[in-house]
């Protein structure tokens, strides 16, 4: 990266600097073809506190990025705006205090999309970083921090971004994204679970809004605008652009296409309206391309994004073309059955084999690599996870050691714990190739503070026989993952708790690192697995809605 970035003075100061910035102008056109002056914008005043879901940017390109905020005074009530478009001024800068701006324009917040605000910035220069603003009338937004990506044809030499998933707000605090925005990061990726659509537990750290799931567009938005009123995850959307993707929990637990995870207990019908309301509130949430908006029961989230020479970025999306889950193992072998739909996997291979990258990475929900849930002769597996779409990883694991393709690494969420793994066509035949590798990182919260000891229990006498297996943990964290074009290192993050709100301590558990030409992943080092802090059994105990434990 050409830039070092002072992360701790930018959170200090980046509310103050838009306070004290200077108003601008009016700005008559945005994308949208909306003639609008920010001084009058018609109807009653508008409420105060407009910008309390903070701002975000997302999927990176080498000459901009997307800009997102939601007006949101009430976020918990509907949001609480007026039935009417708003203009939204925003400006992108060079510099913190906005004396180098760049680009700037206005665009309409809009009722029929929960007055939310997507901005697709071009024009800027590649691999720079930008901040970044949005103005109501008089009243500013908190400053953000936004990185262009390297150009296409540059020879870059590295790159730093993190990775995370599953962020259950019942489960815990945020305490990962206090150390993540400390963080020098080119972006951030976020593999799935958001949001939970799990219902309001008073005996869970956190209690989730409402008085059940959600099912309609209202209550949807209600669960997205909670969790953004987080200050920390505020901070951390702030700092970094993010590219995101969605799992299950976004929608329905472990629904596959149009069926739902309870079929007797929810009509296709009423499942269907429910997808097409979870898809629409997504969307307004998140810093996405107007590529992504939802049309009725379709949103495209699959998409990659190239970072120089270096590496390539595929994201998939696992849920919404895939087969119903199987129930055998032998039906988890059917040549037919599909976890991405045959499109998207022919969109997959196409892209990995044309993107000339010295690194393909594939943002990614679910396992890849087999995973016994039992030690012994009987086998017994999750088959939400590729283990359930067997002939289709097959397939792909045959194409990731074809030679058709760089140095595939899979980065994967969803477990709510960490396996790193070597990826292999065949996972019961030991004469099977590696032909890449898994690292399938931890939850930001969801499962709690957890119990090392007891997972170690369970799951070190599975390790024994799964030779693929490199290194198992299920401390809460991210990833933090660093490329070059002759390796990848990727260190796990793990915090001390995320039942404390304050004054948690992070550490490096471990590193893991991938040799460019040569498949599979080594542990570099870890913690002791017999120290205090790897085994510390927790302390107090709270409910927790963990799904895979």
């Amino acid at each position: 990266m050409s830039e070092t970035f002072p992360r701790r003075r930018f959170l200090a100061t980046g509310g103050a600097a838009a306070a004290g910035g200077v108003l601008l102008g009016p700005v008559l056109v945005g994308r949208d073809g909306a003639a609008a002056s920010v001084r009058s914008y018609g109807g009653g005043p508008l409420p105060r506190d407009l910008f309390a879901l903070g701002v975000a940017s997302g999927d990176p390109l080498p000459d901009g990025f997307v800009l997102w905020t939601r007006l949101a005074p009430r976020p918990l009530d509907g949001g609480g705006m007026p039935d009417r478009p708003v203009p939204v001024t925003w400006q992108v800068a060079e510099d913190e205090r906005f004396r180098r701006v760049r680009a700037r324009g206005v665009r309409l917040a809009r009722p029929e999309l929960g007055h939310s605000v997507h901005v697709e910035v071009g024009g800027l220069r590649p691999d720079r970083e930008y901040f970044y603003r949005f103005r109501v009338g008089r009243e500013f937004s908190p400053v953000g921090r936004s990185r262009t990506a390297p150009s296409s044809r540059a020879s870059n030499r590295e790159l730093r971004f993190a990775f995370a998933s599953c962020q259950n707000w019942q489960d815990g605090h945020y305490t990962a994204y206090e150390h993540l925005v400390q963080e020098d990061l080119a972006f951030v990726a976020f593999l799935g679970d958001y949001i939970y659509e799990s219902v309001p537990r008073t005996t869970t750290v956190r209690t989730h809004e409402g008085t059940d799931e959600p099912y309609s567009l209202v209550q949807y938005r209600n669960r997205h605008a909670q969790y953004k009123t987080d200050a920390a995850l505020q901070a951390a959307h702030a700092a970094f652009p993010w590219i995101v993707t969605w799992d299950d929990h976004e929608v329905d637990n472990n629904w596959a296409d149009e069926i739902p995870q309870d079929p007797d207990k929810q009509t296709r019908e009423k499942f269907l309206a429910r997808r097409a309301a979870a898809f629409r509130a997504y969307y307004e949430h998140m810093p996405l391309r107007r590529s992504s908006r939802p049309h009725g029961l379709d949103m495209r989230l699959h998409r990659r994004f190239a970072f120089g020479r270096l590496a390539t970025v595929h994201v998939l999306d696992t849920r919404q073309y895939r087969d119903d889950q199987p129930t055998t193992l032998a039906e988890a072998e059917d040549p037919a059955r599909t976890m991405t739909g045959a499109a998207q996997e022919r969109w997959l291979v196409d892209g990995m084999s044309r993107s000339g990258a010295r690194w393909n990475l594939l943002a990614n929900q679910l396992m890849w690599a087999s995973n016994d849930r039992k030690a012994g002769p009987e086998r017994v597996y999750d088959f939400d996870n590729w283990d359930g779409y067997r002939a289709q990883r097959r397939r792909l694991l045959e194409f990731f050691g074809s030679g058709r393709t760089n140095n595939p690494v899979v980065l994967t969420g969803d477990r709510h714990a960490t396996w790193v793994c070597d990826l292999k066509p065949d996972f019961d035949d030991p004469a099977s190739p590696v032909v890449g590798a898994e690292i399938t990182g931890t939850s930001i919260t969801s499962g709690g503070d957890s119990d090392p000891a007891s997972f170690h229990r369970t799951y070190d006498p599975i390790m024994a026989e799964s030779p693929h297996w490199k290194y198992i943990g299920n401390r809460r964290g991210y990833v933090v993952c660093d490329v070059t074009p002759s390796r990848m290192q990727a260190s796990l993050r793990t915090v001390g708790s995320v039942w404390t709100p304050d004054g948690t301590t992070i550490e490096t558990a471990a590193r893991f690192e991938v040799e460019a030409g040569r498949p599979g992943i080594d542990v570099v080092d870890q913690a002791p697995p017999g120290s205090p802090r790897t085994l510390k059994t927790p302390p107090r105990h709270y409910d927790v809605d963990d799904d895979q434990f």
